[in-house]
């Protein structure tokens, strides 16, 4: 784990290297704040947007209007499958919410229920999951399973190490088909200086050692504004 998290430091040096001698790639501000990715499975999660894709792992909180005994909550298999009351296994993955409130809808209209009203509730996004490198306790890829901010995603891996450089923060995302970052002083982070940022599935959190003296440290410290925000 400490070779890959050395091999993913470098690869993301060489990255923000790249972009600065880029002319017009650079913006910087104090309390930037990345916008959602790309994919509407990782930006629709936890927006409400209807696009998001049920996904292996996930929860679903399922209901039918006037039938409080069909009121059911299921984890999605590793298959895609769940099961419900009356109507058994169903294929959930890979759909679209009102696609899936659909398909329940005609399976308990079918000799079950006239005209059922079928909600669901995506209560857990399991299968969106973010990775997080670095000076961290428990460094590793953890699922998402909800709405979660950066230190929220910080927490899961049991917080920084005795190690972390809390200047040293970049969070990676894709964004308009481009990899883009931005650098966040973990201090004031906490203090409510900057903005804890909302992080999403796909997501890459990197946090420098203190002390040491790699060339990706360095670079964090000649930023005049942590909030820096670089297209790769």
């Amino acid at each position: 784990m400490k070779q890959a998290s050395r091999l993913l430091i470098a690869a993301v040096f060489a990255l923000l290297l790249a972009a600065c001698a880029s002319s017009g790639n650079r913006t910087a501000a104090h309390g930037i704040t990345l916008p959602p990715p790309d994919t509407t499975a990782a930006s629709g999660a936890y927006e409400g947007a209807t696009d998001y894709r049920v996904g292996s792992q996930d929860l679903l909180e399922i209901s039918v209007f006037g039938v409080s005994e069909l009121t059911h909550q299921a984890r999605v298999n590793s298959n895609g499958m769940i099961n419900l009351p009356l109507v058994g296994g169903v294929m959930a993955g890979g759909k679209t919410v009102p696609e899936l409130e659909k398909e329940l809808g005609a399976r308990y209209a079918d000799g079950y229920l006239q005209n059922p009203q079928v909600t669901v509730f995506v209560k857990e996004y399991t299968s969106q999951r973010v990775t997080l490198e670095g000076a961290l306790k428990k460094p590793g890829i953890y699922p998402l399973t909800g709405k979660t901010s950066l230190l929220q995603a910080i927490a899961m891996a049991e917080g920084t190490d005795e190690f972390a450089d809390l200047e040293g923060v970049v969070l990676f995302r894709h964004i308009n088909g481009q990899r883009m970052a931005a650098a966040y002083d973990l201090t004031k982070v906490r203090r409510g200086e900057l903005a804890d940022p909302q992080v999403y599935g796909d997501d890459v959190i990197v946090i420098e050692r203190s002390g040491s003296k790699s060339a990706f440290r360095e670079f964090l410290r000649s930023v005049p504004a942590l909030g820096l925000f670089l297209a790769l």
